[in-house]
């Protein structure tokens, strides 16, 4: 047998060794005398480090798994440690702050923490850690008994990352020619630029809105919406704002303002606790199995010790439908519960509060501030017994206001909510004071039986002297022609019925509006039917507005409106993907119908090209219209264009939006960003995509921002490795980042970035380097080497054009040397390369 068959023999009986020991959990021992050589001069290499089927003791990027729960993805280094077997384990070094990060109680543990800085896993029974090399990952195992209570997605507030400090800037620049066709008519240009500049340092979020316009008929001018500093106040899961803003919605409507503003911040909670969702109380004779379903459907599954428990994370999973809990006992037994559910918008889980503290200066609908000061406050308590109490005050010099409500979960009856609101105004120009108050009843239910949802809002305005906060500050402003009707009832209700199988689902929105004075009444229904079959999407609406008033002459009079829709949708994946075909036909009860039908698609490998073209006709003023669209996303922006037309006009149209970040390693160009980004970082790294972002790649230096990110949530992201250049390695194809709130947090991904090459080394007496010594770059100083194999082989990757290779297959002077090499100028993706060890 020659040497080569024979090293490539023992190569594959190692690997089978190793994997058969992985499965045993056995001691291996390798004989280095099976690796020689018929040759009396070859060294036997030390294979020590192998024996215990481990990697070595370092530092490595590993993604934390406790549970089966994932953690996050960090750095941790690796010790040998004795273990009970009188073997080594390979145990990671972690701290009791990160282990209580992860919901252990370590304050159960003095003795935990080593003066090393590592946790002693051994002071808690039953801990357990293993690092699994192929997945890359760092396994704990705990006892349940040893974990602080918390819901299933909390992510502990000192793992929410605040971000690095940055410049931003989104724009959005579009404009329009039309061309009239009509002699009565005049041609028309206009542009419109939006800037949305900020400033992040720290927790602070500094923010502006600024747009600019002009058209042919108006001259050009700047407008401001607003400029405010936020922060996050974590202690008290609430957003502090100062400048100009608007209030929360919960109990009032919505008042701008320019001051200050505390209020909760609801995102800072998990999922499973944001919502309404009623307690699940019960008792355990044996540590059980618990099961809530919902509609028929599992929503939750936990164990229990025995005894009393309580169940408050449960996913808000819609307005109603009882839960029914089963326990299911180690014996086999079970006890069957049913926990009444039903919900409307303003009710709080139990032990939950939430608020808003709201002052400063009023400003108008034009986003004026007037000279009026105003305080207002809310606040939403959930009780014991599905109920909730809330309420609030608006206090400004010639107007006071103050809210009451309760609300309730009744379970099969349904959820309500009432509550009053009283109000004492002055209007500018009036020396009396008006006094008014109002009703509000707001009711939801969800009928499993026939799949109805139904959600009633009742407002009753019981005299005409009730004024809003906006009513009566706006009578102050610089209109001299202020006028605001005041309502005198109002009925609202949205209605769905799921049909019976594959027969689609139906929707009703209705609203009835009466007024004081003028008799004038608004109603409107909209009734939208949507259905599927067979890749066809069908949507049916019919809508009807009426608006009526009482005249001069004592006669009812005003308008009604009745529009009938209908829309197919089909995709044309048997001719071309990403395609489909459309086709909308309109009608009105006057005799107006138009109808259009198009096609609109994707294309590109990454489908961040999008495009439309329609043609229709119409039956009033004659003729046919449409249009063609077209837009691209790409890594440093958006562009868009498009060209319409009918009888009366032509009109061409273009835009174009992105941002910019400017941080402590440059300036990096993407698509428009949201509240909260991510920056990632991949130095050298270009032209990679990140997964399951349309358009969003790496630029020329390997930096790029993902627009959209939850904040207070774990997200990953993840570098396509199929996009990757051919000289890149990266140590981890994925990061994790937990941002707060408006935060540019960054996503580091490390790689080795060189040329590839396959090398055969060989000492000066001629002979390969032996079988298993390890191999790196003289001048690396990271954790990276490599193994050789037979007959003296190695692989290596991120190499510079030139180097030295340091071999090392022993702890002597003698077991050791250097390789010099330089790289051939080549398009190769991998080199094949022999060197000389010396």
């Amino acid at each position: 047998m020659t040497g080569a068959r024979k090293r490539r023999l023992l190569l594959l009986c190692l690997m089978s060794a190793l994997i058969q020991a992985n499965n045993g959990y056995a001691k291996v021992r390798f004989n280095p005398a099976m690796l020689e050589k018929q040759s009396v001069d070859n060294d036997k290499v030390d294979l020590s480090a192998f024996e215990e089927l481990q990697q070595l003791p370092g530092t490595y990027r590993v993604e934390v798994v406790m549970n089966n729960r994932r953690q996050e993805t960090r750095d941790v280094t690796f010790f040998r440690q004795d273990n009970e077997e009188g073997g080594q384990t390979l145990q990671p070094c972690l701290s009791a702050d990160v282990l209580a990060s992860y919901g252990v109680n370590v304050a159960r543990y003095p003795l935990l923490q080593q003066e090393n800085g590592c946790a002693d896993l051994s002071q808690i029974a039953d801990a357990r850690a293993r690092l699994d090399v192929n997945a890359q990952q760092l396994i704990l195992s705990f006892p349940q008994a040893e974990l602080n209570h918390s819901a299933r997605d909390a992510v502990p507030p000192d793992r929410w990352d605040e971000g690095i400090s940055a410049l931003m800037l989104n724009y959005r620049f579009s404009g329009a020619h039309s061309e009239a066709l009509q002699a009565h008519r005049r041609n028309n240009d206009s542009q419109f630029l939006s800037l949305r500049p900020g400033i992040n340092v720290g927790p602070w979020r500094l923010r502006n809105y600024s747009t600019w316009s002009r058209s042919r008929h108006s001259d050009a001018g700047w407008d401001r919406l607003y400029t405010r500093v936020q922060r996050g106040i974590i202690p008290l899961q609430a957003q502090l704002t100062l400048g100009e803003s608007t209030s929360p919605t919960d109990i009032y409507d919505s008042v701008s303002f320019r001051g200050v503003q505390l209020a909760s911040d609801d995102d800072m909670l998990p999922d499973s606790l944001k919502g309404y969702a009623p307690i699940v109380r019960g008792i355990a004779r044996s540590h059980a199995q618990v099961n809530v379903y919902q509609n028929g459907n599992i929503i939750y599954q936990t164990y229990v010790a025995p005894g009393a428990f309580a169940i408050n994370d449960i996913y808000p999973t819609g307005s109603s439908g009882d839960l029914y809990v089963t326990i299911r006992e180690t014996d086999g037994s079970e006890q069957q519960l049913v926990v009444p559910f039903a919900s409307v918008p303003v009710l709080q889980r139990e032990g939950y509060i939430k608020y808003s503290l709201t002052g400063g200066e009023y400003r108008n609908d034009e986003n004026h501030t007037t000279s009026k000061m105003f305080v207002q406050g809310t606040a939403i308590a959930g009780l014991q017994h599905g109920f909730t109490l809330y309420g609030g005050t608006q206090q400004a010099d010639s107007y006071h206001s103050l809210v009451a409500g309760v609300g309730r979960n009744f379970g099969q009856i349904g959820a309500l909510s009432l509550d009053a609101t009283v109000a004492r105004s002055k209007l500018a120009g009036r020396q009396d004071t008006q006094h008014g108050h109002v009703w509000r009843l707001r009711y939801g239910k969800n009928f499993i039986g026939t799949g109805t949802n139904l959600a009633l809002a009742g407002f009753r305005y019981a005299t005409r002297d009730y004024y809003s906060l906006d009513d009566v500050l706006d009578s102050y402003g610089d209109s001299q022609s202020y006028f605001r009707e005041q309502r005198r009832q109002r009925a609202e209700m949205l209605l769905t019925q799921n049909l019976w199988s594959g027969a689609g689902s139906l929707t009703i929105n209705a609203v009835d509006e009466s007024f004081w004075d003028n008799d004038r009444r608004l109603r409107s229904i909209n009734i939208g039917y949507n259905n599927s079959w067979k890749g066809i999407g069908l949507n049916l609406n019919y809508s009807y507005n009426r608006n009526t008033q009482l005249g001069f002459s004592g006669k009812k009079s005003g308008r009604e409106e009745q529009i009938v829709a209908l829309s197919l949708n089909m995709a044309l994946s048997d001719w071309s993907s990403n395609t489909w075909a459309s086709y909308q036909v309109n009608s009105t009860r006057h005799g107006s119908t138009s109808q259009t039908v198009g096609l609109n698609g994707t294309a590109l490998e990454d489908n961040n090209l999008g495009w439309s073209v329609r043609q229709g006709y119409t039956n009033r003023n004659g003729g046919s219209l449409g249009s063609a669209d077209i837009d691209y996303r790409g890594g440093y922006g958006q562009v868009d264009a498009g060209y319409a037309w009918d009888r009366n006009s032509r009109r061409l149209n273009y835009g174009i939006s992105g941002a910019l970040v400017a941080h402590q390693d440059g300036v990096t160009l993407s698509q428009p960003l949201g509240e909260t980004v991510a920056l990632v970082k991949s130095p050298g790294v270009g032209g990679a995509s990140v997964v399951n972002q349309t358009g969003v790649i790496t630029d020329f230096r390997g930096y790029t921002l993902v627009p959209y990110v939850r904040p207070y949530r774990v997200s990953e992201l993840t570098l396509d490795p199929l996009t990757l250049p051919e000289t890149v390695e990266l140590a981890q194809s994925s990061s994790q980042v937990i941002p707060t709130r408006g935060a540019v947090v960054r996503a580091d991904f490390s790689g080795r970035l060189g040329q590839r090459a396959l090398f055969t080394l060989v000492r000066t007496n001629g002979q390969p380097v032996p079988f298993g010594a390890t191999v790196r770059p003289e001048d690396d100083n990271s954790d990276y080497s490599s193994i050789v194999g037979s007959d003296g082989e190695v692989w290596l990757s991120g190499l510079a054009s030139r180097g030295k290779l340091l071999v090392n297959w022993g702890s002597g002077a003698d077991k050791q040397c250097r390789a010099s090499f330089a790289l051939p100028d080549s398009s190769e993706e991998i080199l094949l390369l022999k060197a000389i060890c010396r």
